[in-house]
């Protein structure tokens, strides 16, 4: 069996909008609890009902996937009747291994505090390769759609990086967490150095300066905490806009990521690289 990619990209974006529409309920009403998460993080009713809303609308497009959410944890996917190739997205062929990453809100803390920087994000990972990614912020007003081969859209509209900037003294630079960067002095004179020599200096994060970097309206960023249901869609995205994306310490990107750099170009990407290291 294979995946039919453009099946499941459609199912991703039909969950997106199933995903905001509940949102916005929640947001228009204001009736909704935060708790506190063991790793000591919020996290809302919000938050819950809908990666639930979400997972319920995959596993019917794509039963065979497995699910990890960030707030309800891991399922299987149903491994019955795919042989014949006749479940929803199965096509025959080779065998195939594919999981769904979904975080129903990225930057709860944005949301909690009524900030527009906060996003739904949902992958699918085929054999290991990320392959489609949506990055839906509805009260920022942006959606990235990314899948593999096919580039990437920003509401709609095709988007690349900048090519152009090669070079640090051209480069905007946009920084997320940097907790762990910052708990190291050798890291944290690094990244100032790193900083001292890029043209100008932002700090985004979340969902907003991949958007920027696919878009080519920013041209680096670094986080230094993150984990793969941040970032997966989000890797789809600058991938196909034609940027580079690893860990710090030029690592691919996997399920143990905990840190991002990437770049409009391999140079750019390369020229920071030498400097964090």
């Amino acid at each position: 069996m294979t995946i039919d990619i453009q099946v499941a990209a459609e199912a991703a974006v039909e969950a997106a909008d199933v995903a905001e529409a509940l949102i916005q309920q929640f947001l228009a009403s204001g009736d909704w609890q935060v708790s506190e998460k063991p790793d000591n993080t919020p996290v809302t009713e919000v938050d819950v009902a809908v990666e639930k809303l979400i997972r319920e609308r995959l596993t019917t497009a794509l039963p065979v996937a497995d699910f990890y959410g960030e707030e309800t944890g891991r399922q299987s996917g149903d491994q019955s009747g795919t042989e014949s190739g006749t479940e929803p997205g199965i096509q025959a062929g080779g065998p195939v291994g594919s999981r769904w990453l979904v975080d129903p809100i990225d930057g709860t803390k944005s949301f909690i505090r009524d900030l527009p920087y906060f996003s739904t994000q949902i992958a699918l990972e085929v054999n290991g390769e990320l392959v489609v990614g949506v990055s839906n912020a509805p009260s920022y007003g942006q959606r990235l759609v990314a899948v593999s081969g096919q580039g990437v859209t920003i509401n709609g509209k095709a988007v690349q990086v900048r090519r152009s900037i090669t070079s640090l003294e051209h480069a905007f630079l946009s920084s997320g967490n940097l907790a762990t960067l910052a708990g190291e002095s050798s890291n944290w004179l690094r990244y100032g150095t790193l900083v001292s020599q890029v043209k100008r200096v932002r700090g985004y994060g979340d969902f907003c300066h991949y958007h920027q970097l696919c878009a080519g309206q920013a041209d680096l960023i670094i986080e230094s905490d993150v984990n793969i249901l941040d970032i997966a869609a989000l890797t789809v995205g600058v991938r196909e806009a034609g940027g580079i994306i690893t860990d710090l310490q030029g690592q691919a990107i996997d399920e143990r990521t905990t840190s991002v750099l990437a770049a409009a170009t391999t140079e750019l990407h390369e020229a920071a690289l030498d400097i964090l290291h």
